[in-house]
């Protein structure tokens, strides 16, 4: 279950992200990570929120906040910066550094990355483990 974060948020953010699954996989690892959206200081900073036909849409300044962290003018622990540098280069193309992002992610980070991963690659559930025999080849 996602963690309470403001409800007018989440919505705009997935109508904004449909139908682009990179985007989506992207704005779900950051929803599903529970920090940034509870944070007034984003939210305000990093999110525009507008309406487009009566739909409320909510748009991540992905290059505004990735640079904000690279000026220390955005702080947040380092397991945050790792999963908001992943979120940012799977929805926007962010170039990140494989080696730092994911050393010392804890196991509910990783899980949340390889969901958003087979999401931005269109699969929308991990595929089951196929169990092979140890012994045969």
């Amino acid at each position: 279950m996602a963690p309470d974060h403001p409800p007018s948020l989440a919505a705009p953010l997935r109508a904004w992200a449909d139908g682009l699954l990179a985007t989506q996989a992207g704005v779900e690892l950051l929803i599903d990570h529970g920090q940034y959206l509870n944070r007034a200081d984003f939210r305000e900073r990093f999110v525009d929120v507008f309406t487009v036909g009566g739909l409320q849409l909510a748009e991540i300044n992905w290059i505004q906040v990735i640079a904000a962290m690279d000026h220390h003018e955005f702080v947040c622990s380092a397991s945050e910066a790792q999963v908001l540098r992943l979120a940012a280069s799977i929805a926007d193309g962010i170039p990140v550094d494989l080696r730092d992002a994911l050393t010392g992610l804890d196991t509910a980070n990783l899980t949340r990355l390889t969901t958003a991963i087979l999401h931005a690659n269109g699969r929308r559930t991990p595929p089951h483990p196929q169990h092979r025999n140890p012994t045969s080849s």
